[in-house]
């Protein structure tokens, strides 16, 4: 068995690329070895920010051998079409083939054996099949060549079993040579496999693998910040992007001027992360530290003091712009600024940030009651939202708007509860994002997600397969968060006829359950038991549908609520069967008068009791008890089932007996539509 080796040595691939590019080219390769039927051990993808990584270890030496048939005409076929089979397999002769019987017929079958190759022979096509194939969302021209890449491509390393596989890309010829660092050790070095490879790179300040850079810069990381008495105040997505951007991390402090310090924290963290990619850190009371981690790529002969001075010098420059704008913004209200919204479009069918305000305050205002929130508040936090687009501070880091408006909002003698829902009504976001609990926060925030949920419906702009240009997903999951984890009780049907959604009121409920199940699925609920909830005429109460839901997989995880499933369906299967067989239904109202049997006298007088039981019991939302009234029917279905013949020869008695099935399917689906239930 041996080792494939693949690097792809160019300029530096931005780092929103490399974990996709990487995975893409792992993918092709493999592809392309199962097509030319080369079966192997093991695969690893790697990249750095200059060059891209596989490596498969376990092939074979030679292809396997092909044993393959093909089935040709029918014996006694004309001579051509004979002739023209043997000539499609090259050398094959009559006397090659047998004569084999199928289906009645018997037609000449030709069984070819190939004996497989060196693997050498196809791993040239197969490398430059990946390379051509590997997608970039952006890719570019360099030179005087025809060929895209993501960045200009210096280099191909390949190596098979030790040896140069011959191939080309954008006229860079494969080799068995690559380079390091490129500050650092740009000379170029031979390799003989991965192993030499890594060790070789390692040697030359290359740090192969992204998950090792970013343990080593986390590392790095808490022994710089431990030292100060400070911490790290952690950025995932900050580390994984700036892991991408260095081959060799060196961790360095630099320090913010204190001038600056009077900023708003999120200005400063976001002014470092954003434009700069450095990490903000924090006091031990959690409060934004004077200091900040910027990851050099670099092994600096002065400790790393120039690098240090020279980027706190930019985010001198940086911070002092962001100090120019909060001075300014701060002279004109968010309410003065209201006007300049109608200025900025919001969708060319639904009108302006302006009209879009409009809408919220109406609607905020109608939700305010809903979630307990002064009504007062909730309107003006809805009018004062979406004013800080307008400001110099969001027009230079958009990434503060909201939290920049809660601070301008106080600053105007508005209340906390104002500023806090402004500053949360963009909020859920994301799966990681909180969800606001305050109430105004809350009604803002349903307000601003209802209102574009309504809104593209309305003029039917709705997500379709994987495309969501305007994040509807993420917003009806933001609805059901804050609906969910605030335990409102929220008629959604009610509020989307508010927002103005009444012609497209049946569709975006359905959205929402989609999107409920996604949520839910998440947490292990299974989506057929929400189907079997949702399907409940006007059930739009999400908190009362998880409530029904919760109950009702108590209720089918027990053998009584099996057993009733497994009944439900005899009695759907029966009497679909019948009502087709009589061209009619049978309503739920069987005549007592017309039983025959004990059993179905029974079972009737079952259903009764756990209709008359269970409908009280869901009125008062004690769904657990409602399902479990639904238990007790399991001994007379089991009866009636067991002893009852449905189609009696009396056709009084038979449909009589279809309303009795009809009537359990009634019964049971005041509860929840059991049809929707697998198993």
């Amino acid at each position: 068995m041996a080792e494939l080796l693949l690097e792809l040595l160019s300029e530096e691939i931005p780092a929103r690329m490399q974990a996709r590019a990487a995975a893409d080219l792992k993918r092709l390769l493999e592809d392309g070895l199962k097509k030319a039927g080369l079966a192997w051990r093991k695969s690893d993808a790697f990249v750095t920010p200059r060059r891209l990584t596989v490596v498969v270890d376990g092939l074979p030496a030679t292809q396997p051998d092909v044993s393959d048939e093909r089935k040709g005409p029918q014996v006694g076929a004309p001579e051509q079409a004979v002739s023209g089979f043997l000539r499609s397999l090259g050398g094959v002769t009559l006397d090659d083939c047998e004569q084999r019987e199928i289906k009645g017929k018997t037609f000449y079958i030709a069984r070819i054996e190939k004996k497989g190759g060196p693997t050498t022979d196809v791993l040239g096509g197969v490398l430059s099949a990946a390379v051509n194939a590997l997608p970039w969302p952006k890719s570019m021209r360099w030179g005087s060549g025809q060929k895209r890449w993501v960045r200009p491509l210096h280099n191909i390393l390949a190596l098979f079993d030790g040896a140069v596989v011959a191939f080309d890309y954008a006229d860079v010829q494969a080799n068995g040579r690559t380079a390091g660092h490129r500050f650092l050790n740009p000379e170029t070095f031979t390799v003989r496999d991965f192993a030499d490879y890594r060790s070789h790179l390692a040697a030359a300040h290359v740090m192969l693998c992204p998950s090792e850079r970013r343990a080593e810069i986390l590392n790095q990381v808490n022994v710089l910040a431990a030292d100060a008495g400070l911490k790290l105040k952690v950025d995932d997505g900050l580390l994984a992007e700036v892991a991408g951007l260095v081959e060799w991390p060196v961790v360095l402090m630099g320090t913010i001027d204190a001038a600056f310090m009077d900023l708003p924290a999120e200005v400063l963290s976001d002014t470092m992360r954003t434009h700069q990619k450095y990490f903000s850190l924090l006091n031990p009371d959690d409060s934004l530290a004077a200091h900040f981690i910027v990851v050099s790529n670099q092994v600096a002969s002065d400790g790393g003091a120039a690098i240090v001075a020279g980027n706190e010098r930019v985010l001198r420059a940086r911070l002092s712009d962001a100090q120019f704008f909060w001075d300014q913004d701060r002279k004109i209200s968010l309410a003065a600024r209201a006007p300049k919204l109608a200025d900025i479009v919001f969708h060319a069918r639904l009108g302006t940030v302006a009209d879009k305000v409009a809408r919220m305050v109406t609607l905020a205002g109608a939700l305010a009651g809903e979630v307990g929130a002064d009504k007062g508040q909730a309107e003006t936090a809805a009018r004062l939202c979406k004013c800080d687009l307008v400001t110099g501070m969001v027009s230079e880091i958009p990434e503060v708007q909201g939290v920049i408006g809660r601070y301008y909002a106080l600053n105007d003698g508005h209340g906390e509860a104002i500023a806090n829902a402004i500053a949360d009504h963009y909020s859920p976001q994301g799966p990681g994002d909180a969800t606001p609990t305050a109430p105004v926060s809350v009604a803002v925030a349903l307000a601003d997600k209802l209102d574009t949920l309504v809104g593209f419906w309305t003029i039917d702009e709705k997500p379709t397969g994987s495309k969501d240009p305007f994040a509807l997903r993420r917003a009806a999951l933001g609805v059901i968060r804050l609906i969910l984890e605030n335990n409102l009780r929220l008629p959604l049907a009610k509020v989307i006829s508010n927002a103005g959604g009444d012609a497209v009121k049946a569709d975006l409920l359905s959205f929402f359950a989609d999107r409920l199940k996604v949520h839910l699925k998440g947490e292990g609920v299974r989506h057929d038991l929400i189907d079997a909830v949702f399907a409940l005429d006007g059930e739009d109460d999400f908190v009362r549908l998880l409530a029904r839901v919760d109950a009702l997989g108590v209720l089918v995880g027990s053998d009584d609520g099996a057993n009733l499933l497994a009944a439900h369906k005899r009695a759907s299967n029966i009497l679909r069967i019948e009502q087709k067989k009589d061209a009619r239904s049978y309503p739920p109202t069987p005549d007592e008068k017309v039983f025959v049997e004990d059993r179905e006298r029974d079972l009737f007088q079952a259903l009764n009791r756990a209709a008359t039981a269970s409908r009280a019991l869901t009125a008062d939302e004690k769904f657990a008890d409602a399902m479990a009234t639904l238990a007790t029917l399991r001994a007379p279905l089991d009866a009636f089932f067991d002893h009852v013949m449905v189609n009696a020869d009396d056709q009084n008695v038979r449909a009589n007996r279809l309303m009795l099935l009809s009537q359990i399917q009634s019964v049971m689906g005041e509860i929840a539509d059991f049809s929707k239930i697998e198993g």
